[in-house]
C-alpha cells in the first residue's frame, strides 16, 4: 500500500486542522491506519490509530479531547481532524499503515507515507 498525506499548514493557536491520507491498492480496508508526528530534533511518536473497520480508535494521551481519527473505505482514505491546537503540536505528521491499532512504537507499523507538516503559531 502507498501512502500520501496532505492537509498541513500553518494554523494559530485554537485553530484547526484536517489531514488526510490517501491510500492505493485495494487492501486499504484490511488495514488498521496511524498517524504519527515528529518534532525537530525529537523522536516520531504515535498520535492516533482505527482499526481496519472503523470501529476501534487509540489516541495518544496529549492529543484526546482535541484529534479525531477517522476512515472512509469506500474513498481510500484517512483523517485526523484536530482542533484547539498548540504550539506544541507542531511537527511533521507520518500517516502508517499495518500496524496494530494502538501500537505507539513506530517499528510496529510497516508502511509509511511521507509527511505533511503543521505549523502551530502562538
Amino acid at each position: 500500500v502507498q501512502l500520501q498525506a496532505s492537509g498541513g499548514g500553518l494554523v494559530q493557536a485554537g485553530g484547526s486542522l484536517r489531514l488526510s491520507c490517501a491510500a492505493s491498492g485495494r487492501t486499504f480496508s484490511s488495514y488498521n491506519m496511524g498517524w504519527f508526528r515528529q518534532a525537530p530534533g525529537q523522536e516520531r511518536d504515535f498520535v492516533a490509530g482505527i482499526s481496519w473497520s472503523g470501529g476501534s480508535t487509540a489516541y495518544a494521551d496529549s492529543v484526546k479531547g482535541r484529534f479525531t481519527i477517522s476512515r472512509n473505505n469506500a474513498k481510500n482514505t484517512v483523517f485526523l481532524q484536530m482542533n484547539s491546537l498548540e504550539p506544541e503540536d507542531t511537527a511533521v505528521y507520518y500517516c502508517a499503515a499495518g500496524g496494530p491499532t494502538a501500537a505507539k512504537v513506530r517499528e510496529n507499523w510497516p508502511h509509511w507515507g511521507k509527511g505533511t507538516l503543521v505549523t502551530v503559531s502562538s
